[in-house]
């Protein structure tokens, strides 16, 4: 889904095979627009992630697609912090994981009964799209079908 929506964190980090140096375009743009925290708590809501959250670009913003890992622990007080500031909070349980599955699945159903929606990569870029008529539904469409095709421990 990287492919239609945006860049994965490797690629933003990814170096130039010929210099070794950091490809820095997508790199440059998240630091210009101060995107780039460093995560010091085991929650993402940093007193710098809280600040620009706040900030006019943001403000608005009360809708959270959280993925990551360990699900047992950062994702899930990130969740429960966002949870607590009253936003909605959409897990992508194929997108979080933990060393041990009994983690993850506590988790997961902590987050729930919570408040935290459960859904999946699939379901939720379809949710982001809206519709067919999306510029990018095809493209999602064609990823959607190739993805489904390979073996994990989600469709075995």
């Amino acid at each position: 889904y990287t492919k239609v929506f945006g860049p994965t964190i490797l690629e933003c980090f990814e170096k130039d095979a010929s210099t070794g140096e950091p490809k820095r375009p997508i790199l440059d743009q998240l630091l210009e627009n101060d995107l780039i925290f460093e995560k010091k708590l085991f929650s993402m809501l940093t007193p710098e992630v809280t600040t620009k959250l706040s900030s006019p670009e943001f403000s608005e913003k009360s809708s959270f697609l959280l993925v990551g890992i360990e699900a047992h622990v950062c994702v899930q007080q990130t969740c429960l912090d966002l949870l607590e500031q009253g936003n909605d909070v959409h897990i992508i349980v194929d997108g979080v994981s933990s060393q041990q599955p009994i983690d993850r699945q506590i988790a997961l159903q902590r987050m729930q009964a919570a408040g935290a929606y459960l859904t999946t990569a699939q379901s939720a870029a379809f949710m982001l799209m809206q519709s067919a008529e999306h510029p990018n539904f095809k493209t999602v469409s064609k990823l959607t079908v190739e993805h489904m095709k390979l073996k994990n421990e989600f469709n075995e």
